[in-house]
């Protein structure tokens, strides 16, 4: 399974995977980014960390859903 994570680089958003060095997709907003990362993971099978402002891991998705190892009702 491929990772990847959602960071803020300088004034925009970036989704890279994790170990590139060029953003796969940038955006102006989170909220931006997070709807073109849901798009692009759509059809691929991997963990996206996405991160605060700051750095922090906020939250961490699994595409496809049924490929979630935790198997959590949450």
């Amino acid at each position: 399974m491929d990772n990847y994570h959602v960071t803020k680089s300088g004034n925009k958003w970036t989704l890279k995977k994790e170990g590139g060095t060029r953003a796969i997709i940038t955006a102006d907003t989170k909220t931006e980014i997070l709807d073109q990362m849901r798009s692009y993971m759509s059809d691929k099978i991997g963990s996206v960390k996405i991160h605060t402002e700051k750095g922090i891991i906020q939250e961490e998705r699994t595409y496809q859903r049924k490929n979630d190892p935790s198997k959590s009702k949450g």
